[in-house]
């Protein structure tokens, strides 16, 4: 029966004459995510987008995870005269298993001669007449009957299926994030494709420190976050750590390994962003939670780049990013028992209170530069 999806988007409607750009990156997220389901035309309106399809279902189960998408509905287009409506208005109120029904009007197209209240009464009462079991109930319906009456015709609907809502992937430029295989990170990075950041990760392997399995787990959760990129692959850099952590592991402040590390990972994180033409770099920190996320932490870390770095988890307790992590699939894939070089490497009393200072007199004895930039030129590209 429904052959037209009408896609809502909610912020986007407040970007004023940038809308249209806004816009354009929606509907082209729109189209890779409905890569392989048969389509027709696409047009919009004010805060509306109706996709033309025979597979309404399939198309909104992948239109769910494609951020800047309010809301969707299976809709029902036919003729701007009062008897067309009422006959949609029985086919959709048929397709519901409602006690309790209400119906409510919008008339953007102010030429139909009936003004909102009326139409709503006028179709309220023809559905009456049609289902004995039905009543109205105007406070707590079952089912609440749309109706918008545009200039290119009625659509009527009964069903709103929630969406992520967010800013289109890609509106707000590119982001690199460090991409590790525990619970942190993924989620870190599906809230800033929220806020309409491009995400490409980086993982920094230490074979044979770690696994392959360790890097086959990030490529799955590289795999499950692709799903709400709007693009046709996700992006993940492999970095290859080793040369890095064996120096760090020759140096004598063993309580500061943890602290060098994640300096490094900075530094290089920072130079490939460049290279990519990322603007931020976007981590899974969350303030306190172990030792190199503390202030003192965070600052001598954040010490060796002038590169904005996003920390979407900075006020989020671990339940919070947990919840989460169930809710977008990655939670089972982040718990497998395999290590990454961030947990492999890690002292039995870390620094929680490092300084700058400390810091770069650890860093004194490395060659800094070329370690930074032996792994830069050893990353490769996986696209998932």
């Amino acid at each position: 029966m429904y052959h037209i999806l009408l896609v809502r988007y909610g912020e986007i409607s407040l970007k004023g004459r940038n809308r249209r750009m806004f816009e354009d990156i929606l509907i082209s997220n729109v189209k890779t995510a409905l890569q392989g389901i048969s389509i027709g035309e696409i047009s919009r309106t004010f805060g509306r987008i109706y996709i033309e399809t025979d597979e309404w279902e399939a198309a909104a189960e992948r239109l769910q995870k494609v951020f800047g998408i309010v809301s969707l509905s299976p809709v029902l287009r036919t003729d701007l005269d009062l008897d067309s409506i009422k006959d949609a208005a029985v086919r959709v109120m048929a397709d519901t298993n409602a006690s309790t029904f209400k119906v409510e009007t919008r008339r953007p197209n102010k030429a139909f001669p009936m003004q909102s209240p009326e139409i709503s009464r006028t179709i309220g009462g023809h559905v009456l007449k049609n289902f004995s079991h039905l009543q109205v109930d105007v406070h707590q319906p079952d089912v609440t009957l749309e109706i918008e009456i545009r200039r290119e015709g009625a659509y009527l609907y009964s069903r709103t299926i929630p969406c992520l809502g967010g800013l289109p992937a890609g509106v707000s430029g590119k982001g690199l994030l460090l991409l590790s295989g525990g619970i942190d990170s993924p989620v870190a990075g599906y809230l800033a494709m929220k806020r309409g950041v491009a995400v490409e990760g980086l993982h920094f392997h230490s074979y044979p420190f770690t696994t392959e399995r360790s890097k086959e787990k990030v490529m799955e959760l590289g795999r499950i976050l692709g799903q709400y990129t709007g693009q046709e692959s996700f992006k993940l850099w492999i970095c290859h750590f080793t040369e890095v952590q064996k120096a760090i592991q020759k140096q004598p402040y063993e309580s500061l390994r943890i602290t060098l590390m994640r300096r490094f990972m900075l530094r290089i994180a920072a130079k490939l962003a460049e290279q990519q033409k990322a603007l931020a770099i976007i981590t899974g920190d969350s303030l306190g939670q172990v030792a190199s996320q503390t202030m003192e932490s965070i600052f001598t870390i954040n010490a060796v780049t002038t590169m904005p770095v996003y920390r979407p988890l900075i006020g989020m307790d671990k339940q919070e990013i947990v919840d989460i992590s169930r809710q977008i699939g990655t939670y089972e894939t982040s718990i497998l028992p395999y290590d990454d070089c961030c947990t492999v490497f890690v002292p039995k009393n870390p620094a929680t209170r490092p300084t700058v200072e400390q810091a770069l007199e650890a860093e004194s004895g490395m060659d800094v530069d070329g370690l930074v930039n032996e792994a830069v030129a050893l990353t490769e590209l996986v696209e998932l």
